[in-house]
């Protein structure tokens, strides 16, 4: 180390400076290896430490340069953790997608309506394998103003009638959408009504629709239930305003038609070939039965092949993954369907999917077996209707065919 040597001291004010070399006073100085030198020859052992580069501190403590974590006059910064890091943005990921999705499932169950209360359905058949929705499209025209009436060309009447009933059978043996034409000759059984609860009927022989027109969706469940021997488990409704929101949420559906048609009563006009339909038009689609010969037949084929289409346009990715797409469409349905009470989001979903499998040729789907008509009303086929209906029952694969 460099140590502080002091010469000799200054001459008095007065006497005569030393010779040039030979007299000069001696200053302080630091000698390496040494302690404090006064110039006298004395030496006592002061280190200042410059030598070594540190003023303060010992070079051997933490942070010295034989110390803990030593290097010189600049400590390195340590190596980052990658594993750590990682490790603490999945858990982060994995939380916000949990709190999401948690979320998002008290959101979607708040917005179904559970207003069909299937216990008040009496004479009830056997519950089967696999599961029975009762999927009914009303001509509800509830949030529609009169502009919208017009648009949509629902007109104005009052009460609510089915516009389209199907039965989707789930199970594990693949899933089947059956039709049932609003026009099917039945008989309307005795009932309990859903606000006086008083038993009534029975109404004997009237169109299928017509149960849904009397009492409501019980009243339909009951003669369901009754004319086909199947026990529904669960009702999913929805009206006019629901159906085209949720086709304009999606952005709408690509249709490829085979040949054009017009329906004045519907609003129908329609080219053949692929186009993209909106909610106004995909409403009209599914209505239109004035256009074709077989009107009801028909119209259930077209619900069944529009139904393939936004079911394939909902799942797709572009819709799935993208939030601004995705919760308007979730929106659009949930609030607009009317279940039954003891309907969860998890049998939303199954039948959803189901729906899509079918439609999407991953199951049948196919119309009421007819044999004929009476009074201008479809009559089932009785023998093909039992052999499905036993089908359905038991889980096995449907082998019947349907009009």
């Amino acid at each position: 180390m460099r140590q502080v040597r002091r010469g000799p001291a200054a001459p008095a004010p007065g006497q005569d400076a030393p010779p040039y070399g030979g007299g000069v006073p001696r200053q302080p100085s630091y000698v390496d290896g040494q302690g404090y030198d006064d110039g006298q020859g004395y030496d006592n052992g002061y280190d200042s430490g410059y030598n070594s580069g540190h003023v303060y501190g010992n070079p051997n403590g933490p942070g010295g340069p034989q110390g803990p974590g030593g290097g010189g006059a600049y400590q390195q910064r340590p190596a980052p953790n990658w594993r750590r890091r990682i490790k603490w943005t999945a858990i982060t990921l994995v939380t916000a997608l949990v709190v999401v999705s948690v979320g998002t499932y008290f959101w979607a169950d708040s917005k179904l309506h559970r207003d069909v209360d299937l216990s008040k359905v009496i004479d009830r058949p056997e519950t089967g394998q696999g599961t029975n929705y009762l999927i009914v499209g009303s001509d509800s025209r509830a949030g529609l103003t009169s502009a919208d009436k017009k648009k949509l060309h629902t007109g104005s009447a009052e009460g609510k009638r089915t516009d389209s009933m199907m039965i989707l059978h789930t199970g594990s043996n693949g899933s089947t959408l059956l039709s049932l034409p609003r026009d099917s000759n039945v008989t309307i059984p005795k009932f309990q009504g859903s606000e006086s609860g008083k038993i009534k009927g029975p109404l004997g022989a009237n169109k299928l629709n017509a149960a849904y027109a009397f009492d409501g969706p019980t009243l339909l469940v009951r003669t369901v239930e009754y004319n086909t021997g199947l026990h529904i488990d669960h009702y999913v409704e929805i009206g006019f305003a629901g159906f085209a929101g949720i086709v304009d949420a999606v952005g709408g559906v690509d249709m490829t038609l085979d040949q054009g048609f017009k329906d004045k009563y519907s609003g129908a006009d329609f080219k053949a070939g692929k186009q993209t339909l909106n909610g106004e038009q995909a409403l009209a689609f599914v209505r239109t039965r004035h256009a074709f010969a077989a009107s009801d037949l028909q119209r259930t084929k077209n619900q069944q092949k529009f139904l393939a289409a936004l079911a394939h346009q909902v799942a797709t990715p572009s819709t799935v993954l993208n939030p601004f797409k995705l919760y308007p469409t979730m929106g659009a349905g949930l609030d607009s369907l009317v279940v039954d009470k003891d309907m969860s989001l998890w049998d939303l979903a199954d039948m959803f999917w189901a729906m899509k499998g079918v439609t999407g040729g991953d199951g049948k789907s196919m119309n009421m077996p007819i044999s004929g008509s009476v009074g201008g009303n479809l009559v089932w086929d009785k023998t093909k209707m039992k052999t499905l209906v036993d089908e359905l029952k038991n889980d096995e694969t449907v082998t019947v065919s349907g009009n």
